[in-house]
């Protein structure tokens, strides 16, 4: 029996009113659901389908595509959070898709075991982050969808379909999906025993890095860099996984005053000059343009030397309070230095610049047939704007810059590629969207801006 559409249930947000992290999308969808229940998303995509309605879920709206406007029906997953079962042998836990990535430490806590690994934001839910391919970076590490084992969704077409494992092609199919299949309910991530990350972050002349970007990706388990552009100098950041524990024993040899000390320095570090000094630095940045090289060589030096052990499920994530939008490309990894060479030119040939760095890194090939790293072992080129400036002839020019490589963009990161353009890239392409008709027949999830992008 089709249940009645649920009656209006608490939002995060006033209803009617919607916008992303970085605020540059703003919409008001005609209705905005919140559901309790996976038989209350079943009722609301199954009643969708039968009245010709758009369902469009959303997460932590971190997106800064437009891959959470959602105009029509707007399906919060605030209620669908949590810890649903743990396999302590099999080093498996399924969470509720609503379940934020900052949670997942503290569901993990005293388990032993540990995410394989994760990006530097950790706000936004479990489900939005796979589904748009978010990533960390190391070149043994595929995007968060590489340690999906198993999920659950409710497909446009209104069905529950669970699918593990078992079934790698369709799985590989529905790892990353944009939402574009239906409104995923759990996931169930292998995990890898608990680690330690030993971190080290300083300044070294940009060509060295260039130069050396395939070594430092193989003699590290992580690596990444940040660069402004016209700068000499790129601030790197290095990291090498330790056996669990080494943090307590590392603290165990420091008085608590030293403790105390390296406590404090790293907050003032994270707080003071990347957000409070930062935000500054941008504001200033924007209302004289002509400073920014001096600018970022300014905070390229506050950045400096820094060097901590801490366990995975604080090491990784950074707060970010100073807001921005963001484009992103994969590209094959071996051509990261003469992408980054290129498109350093081209911005300095229009006198572009910003107050935010480029940042750059790396990961492995992944199986997923829409994940940015499908099938080839690859380099992430990132690039932020200020949020309050105008973004559209700088991410223009790194996007004109990237398509001549191939590149992929992150499909949660704005970018202004056509299907025909996507298609020629991914080589299952056609296979999702085939898969993608099996599960949503008549396109219940379809925003506007899905069908821009699969050209549907």
């Amino acid at each position: 029996m089709v249940m009645a559409i649920p009656r209006w249930l608490p939002c995060r947000k006033p209803i009617g009113s919607q916008r992303n992290w970085s605020g540059h999308y703003r919409w008001s969808p005609r209705t905005t659901l919140n559901p309790r229940s996976v038989e209350e998303l079943q009722a609301i995509l199954t009643r969708a389908r039968t009245t010709g309605r758009q369902v469009r879920p959303v997460g932590s709206g971190h997106s800064f595509s437009a891959v959470a406007v959602g105009e029509d029906i707007q399906v919060l997953t605030d209620h669908l959070s949590g810890l649903i079962d743990f396999d302590h042998r099999a080093g498996r836990v399924t969470l509720a898709a609503g379940t934020k990535l900052w949670q997942i430490p503290h569901l993990l806590a005293g388990t032993g075991w540990a995410m394989e690994n994760l990006g530097d934001i950790n706000r936004q839910s479990i489900a939005g982050a796979i589904s748009t391919g978010t990533h960390g970076t190391g070149l043994r590490f595929g995007g968060l969808s590489s340690q999906l084992a198993g999920l659950a969704m409710i497909t446009g077409d209104g069905e529950h379909l669970k699918v593990s494992d078992q079934h790698p092609q369709l799985l590989d199919a529905l790892r990353v999906t944009l939402g574009a299949c239906g409104v995923l309910t759990e996931v169930t991530l292998q995990l890898v025993p608990d680690y330690d990350l030993h971190t080290s972050q300083c300044l070294q002349p940009i060509d060295e890095v260039l130069d050396g970007w395939e070594q430092l990706n193989t003699d590290n388990d992580h690596f990444e860099f940040f660069w402004f552009m016209r700068s000499q100098q790129a601030v790197t950041k290095t990291s090498r996984r330790l056996p669990a524990g080494t943090v307590a024993q590392t603290q165990a040899g420091h008085s608590r005053l030293v403790q105390r000390g390296q406590d404090l320095t790293g907050l003032v570090r994270e707080e003071v000059i990347s957000n409070a000094g930062f935000a500054a630095i941008c504001r200033l940045g924007n209302l004289a343009p002509q400073v920014t090289p001096r600018l970022n060589d300014l905070t390229t030096r506050g950045w400096g030397q820094s060097e901590r052990i801490k366990n995975w499920a604080t090491a990784f994530a950074s707060p970010r309070r100073v807001r921005f939008n963001e484009t992103e490309f994969a590209v094959d990894f071996q051509a990261v230095p003469e992408v980054l060479r290129e498109l350093d030119r081209a911005l300095r040939d229009r006198g572009l610049s910003a107050t935010f760095p480029i940042e750059v890194r790396s990961a492995a090939a992944d199986s997923g047939w829409l994940a940015t790293s499908q099938g080839r072992t690859t380099g992430y080129i990132a690039v932020h704007r200020h949020a309050p400036e105008d973004f559209a002839d700088y991410f223009a020019t790194v996007s004109e810059v990237m398509s001549a490589y191939q590149g992929r963009p992150h499909w949660g990161k704005w970018h202004t590629l056509t299907a025909e353009q996507c298609a020629t890239r991914y080589e299952h392409w056609e296979d999702f969207l085939r898969v993608r008709q099996c599960l949503d027949s008549s396109g219940t999830m379809l925003s506007p801006h899905l069908r821009e992008v699969f050209g549907l």
